[in-house]
């Protein structure tokens, strides 16, 4: 049984082909692609296919599992047009038997109908049945590119207080902040350097990608997302943006300064989602914490340490790549066990 799980973002859509033998994984292989649906949704079924394509002939896949946090891209007036607009096109994509990730597990299309907005951002519903070949018991963080997940397990099973990304941002179960795409203003305020405070710019100049790639913890591979100035993705590039944070130019600070000031940004957002973990951690007192995303040793291991905390990584059964795309490896998974 081949199984494909997609997991349809804001801004990238991602890829889990996984052979199954029963319910045993015999293969697995991964893709993604950054498609922004605020503004090229109708794109998105000739993404699906391709992404396919480039693992395997479409014919070869037994059946497709959804999940998605699409819904909430200002192209939709609500998140049930959202829904309801993802299903149709991933509906009119494929002929094989199709599902969609849930609140409640695997629901079919009709169940979607009635109800969309359980189908609304659970793919953390997903990651978590991944989280769980390691410990029955922990908090798994799942960053990615442009929000962080951290959802406690108990016995097995998650437990999340909150439903709802809304729901969940009260809770500290959902912090919307990421490894690429998150406005560097969005989460400071000030920056220290040479002994002084700048305030920060509240414009669309740097992203946390452009951080990353300063201090050399991603690559331009990683980089998928546009930058905010439409320019380049080199080191010399991401500087000029971080720059401009503090009404500055690369004539103005030099790059070693430009260096200090990303790894200050850098603390400051694992202190933000160290401030969600922590919250979760006395809610629920669990301790052992199992990160994946992009993210993971970046972001979610140092806000792990931070408080204390033991930390063990999805890396022990995934590679990187796969934990890159944890939610639509769980998808294929939960769409397997539907499928029996």
């Amino acid at each position: 049984m081949k199984v494909a799980g997609f997991d349809i973002g804001g801004a990238n859509t991602d890829l889990a082909i996984i052979d199954f033998d029963g319910e045993e994984i015999v293969n697995i292989e991964v893709d993604f692609a950054y498609l922004p649906m605020w503004s090229n949704n109708d794109d998105l079924s000739h993404v699906l296919i391709e992404l396919i394509e480039k693992i395997c002939p479409i014919s070869e896949i037994d059946a497709v599992g959804i999940s998605m946090t699409a819904e909430l891209v200002d192209a939709y007036d609500t998140k049930k047009d959202g829904v309801l607009d993802v299903v149709r096109k991933c509906e009119e994509t494929f002929d094989c038997p199709i599902a969609y990730v849930g609140l409640d597990g695997m629901l079919s299309k009709e169940e979607i109908m009635e109800t969309p907005l359980k189908a609304a951002a659970a793919n953390w519903i997903a990651t978590a049945q991944i989280a769980t070949l390691i410990s029955n018991n922990c908090i798994f963080i799942d960053t990615g590119s442009t929000t962080t997940d951290i959802i406690p397990i108990k016995d097995g099973k998650e437990c999340a207080i909150g439903k709802s990304d809304f729901d969940r941002s009260a809770t500290g179960e959902l912090v919307y902040t990421g490894t690429l795409r998150t406005n560097l203003a969005s989460f400071l305020d000030k920056i220290e350097l040479n002994g002084k405070e700048y305030r920060v710019a509240s414009e669309l100049f740097a992203q946390t990608a452009d951080v990353y790639m300063v201090l050399d913890l991603i690559t331009q591979e990683d980089y998928v997302c546009d930058t905010f100035d439409g320019e380049g993705k080199s080191k010399m590039d991401c500087a000029k943006r971080i720059t401009r944070v503090v009404c500055a130019d690369l004539e103005m600070l030099t790059m070693d300064e430009v260096v200090e000031m990303s790894k200050f940004i850098h603390q400051k957002q694992v202190e933000q989602i160290a401030d969600g973990l922590k919250q979760v951690v006395e809610t629920q007192n669990l301790d052992l914490i199992v990160t994946t995303g992009l993210g993971k040793d970046i972001l979610d291991k140092k806000a792990a340490e931070l408080l204390g905390l033991e930390v063990k990584s999805m890396g022990d059964i995934l590679t990187d790549e796969e934990c890159v795309v944890a939610p639509a490896v769980g998808t294929s998974v939960m769409m397997n066990k539907y499928l029996r």
